[in-house]
């Protein structure tokens, strides 16, 4: 139903490292700009990063300089790398991709403890 499908999620202790990954199912057209959003109970959702086609980027202020999106436009992938993780960027991460329409990933889980 024009759901990205995600990877990469787990458990990482403070201060580690962890790479999330999106990819187009295949059916899905007209990829514009991605990016990812995250979600921790009770808290409402979050933009993290975003990235344009032509591999301009914005980031949240709280994860700027520890987190990486980039993108591979053949593959319509994108990409999270997470350094120097901290127990504040646990929650479920979310990519979306915008054409058409928005379309969202099923959500992975990021664990990070203390």
């Amino acid at each position: 139903q024009g759901q990205l499908v995600e990877s990469g999620g787990g458990l990482v202790q403070a201060g580690g490292s962890l790479s999330l990954s999106c990819s187009a199912s295949g059916s899905i057209f007209g990829i514009g700009a991605m990016g990812w959003y995250r979600q921790a109970p009770g808290k409402q959702r979050e933009l993290v990063a975003t990235i344009t086609t032509g591999g301009t980027t914005t980031y949240a202020d709280s994860v700027k300089g520890r987190f990486t999106i980039s993108r591979d436009n053949a593959k319509n992938t994108v990409y999270l790398q997470m350094n120097s993780l901290k127990p504040e960027d646990t929650a479920i991460y979310y990519c979306i991709a915008t054409g058409l329409r928005a379309y969202w990933g099923q959500g992975t889980q990021v664990t990070v403890s203390s």
